[in-house]
């Protein structure tokens, strides 16, 4: 492999960039109308124009990323993750061009993309399941009958999909017509499947996913987990590794039932087992997401590999660089997904120009974003701006270095959610572990009420810098007292 492409843009783009080039090979990167002046495409070795700013006319044009292969003389892409990351039939014409895919089989990927046919896979290797079915539904009749005997409340869920589109919670017979209506609308409108099931909703439900890789020797490993739970509309903010609530044998064992998924589809790649964990700590598969996730620098952190390398050994046809004895846990990674949005009005997306832009700077402290100052939020694609990473030794010092980076990331322009993740990695239910996917919603119901603990916070350390100002003045002493962009105060002693 000396040429790859990247069918990607922002930051994941400048991720696997950088492995590419400290492998030696030579990297392309594709871009929009919206993305001409972005970091990506200045990084790479050479960049080529994929159309208009909208995804559909230009990062989703299969036909056009292969014909730039051909011309520029490819021979792999790595998709990245989102666009046409777990995209079969794109797979597929990257297989018939002759081209590497650097990811597993379109057929893997068939299997795994329809939840309903991979809880189908799974059910042969005695992977446990959520109580509920595993076939589509469309009769609102038959949907009744199943939910009253499964029980409120349930969850009917897309099958094709994810991202919490198509999902919808129903906690009486009462609602239940108008949710699955709405479920197989939305469901529709995003993956062009309105098929759905239902699940029996778990009560105190953590997200809990097992990076797993597999090669084409028949070997396979899981790379711990993450903790996921932190989660805005289904969408993940907060991700940590490892589990603050996982033992060594639960560990060990959900663990061997990721690789039971990998098996049922003879999978081969990078890939992440997605599992729900419930107040018993009992748990259940939820889905396989065929691809490297946005999470996936705090398995790094913890294990000290880089993971975007042993995708590309695997295409390559390469054995696993490690096998499960030479695997180990050390310390304790955070990441939070910085998002352009606006907390305090339903965590709507934001966009504007960058007039500051600076990010944190320390030991084990890690950025991965495609930004800089003066640039633009395009309003065509994630609202994400960065990647915030910590490593601490304990879980404790994760905690305490993130508070220390969020405190020191400044940026105006745009409305963040750093706040919003300061106010969670402070919060006793995050800080002892007790928390679940429900956070939101028992502790962040009243934006209204959280802001003003904000604002308390901000006034208390006002006053206290105040005092600290006055007794500096008496002393003569020049100091420099600044407030970052975001909102929390700091002091900078010159």
């Amino acid at each position: 492999m000396q040429k790859v492409l990247i069918a990607n843009r922002g930051e994941i783009a400048r991720r696997v960039i950088r492995t590419l080039k400290k492998m030696g090979i030579q990297t392309v990167a594709i871009y929009s109308d919206a993305d001409k002046n972005s970091l990506h495409v200045r990084e790479a070795d050479e960049s080529v124009y994929v159309g208009a700013s909208p995804s559909n006319e230009s990062y989703l044009k299969q036909d056009v990323i292969l014909e730039h292969c051909k011309t520029l003389g490819v021979d792999g892409i790595h998709p990245g993750y989102g666009f046409l990351s777990e995209n079969a039939e794109f797979a597929t014409k990257v297989k018939d061009a002759g081209i590497t895919f650097i990811g597993p089989s379109p057929a893997s990927m068939q299997v795994m993309g329809d939840k309903l046919e991979a809880k189908q896979a799974v059910k042969k290797f005695n992977v446990p399941l959520v109580p509920g079915i595993d076939k589509a539904i469309v009769d609102v009749h038959e949907a009744k009958e199943i939910a009253l005997r499964v029980g409120f409340p349930i969850l009917i869920k897309a099958s094709a999909g994810g991202g919490g589109k198509g999902m919808r919670l129903v906690e009486n017979i009462e609602s239940l017509e108008e949710q699955m209506r709405m479920a197989q609308s939305e469901a529709r409108s995003s993956f062009g499947n309105d098929e759905v099931f239902i699940e029996k909703f778990v009560s105190k439900p953590r997200h809990i996913e097992i990076q797993v890789f597999g090669d084409t020797h028949g070997n396979y490993v899981y790379l711990f987990e993450r903790e996921c739970s932190i989660q805005r509309r289904h969408q993940k903010v907060i991700e940590e590794a490892p589990s603050s609530v996982l033992t060594e044998e639960l560990r060990a064992k959900m663990g061997e039932a990721a690789i039971a998924v990998c098996k049922s589809c003879d999978y081969v790649g990078a890939g992440t087992v997605e599992f729900l964990l419930d107040a018993n700590l009992d748990f259940f598969f939820l889905e396989m997401n065929t691809r490297l996730q946005v999470e996936h620098p705090v398995t790094e952190e913890i294990t000290g590999l880089d993971l975007v390398e042993w995708q590309i050994r695997v295409a390559r046809g390469e054995r696993l660089p490690k096998l499960q004895d030479e695997l180990s846990i050390n310390g304790h990674s955070l990441e939070i997904r910085l998002y352009a949005e606006d907390t305090f009005n339903g965590f709507t997306p934001d966009i504007g120009t960058l007039k500051r832009y600076r990010t944190p700077k320390g030991e084990h402290i890690r950025v991965d974003d495609s930004f800089e100052e003066g640039m633009e939020i395009p309003i065509y694609y994630d609202p994400m701006l960065a990647k915030l990473v910590v490593w601490g030794k304990t879980r404790e010092k994760a905690i305490e270095r993130m508070i220390f980076a969020i405190d020191n990331y400044q940026i105006s322009g745009v409305k963040t959610n750093l706040d919003f993740c300061k106010y969670v990695l402070k919060h006793q239910a995050f800080i002892s572990g007790d928390f679940d996917t429900n956070f939101i919603k028992h502790y962040f119901e009243s934006p209204e009420l959280v802001n003003t603990a904000m604002l308390e916070e901000e006034n208390a350390l006002e006053a206290a810098l105040e005092t600290i100002w006055n007794d500096l003045k008496e002393k003569n002493e020049r100091e420099y007292i600044s407030k970052p962009i975001h909102g929390a105060w700091k002091l900078m002693v010159r």
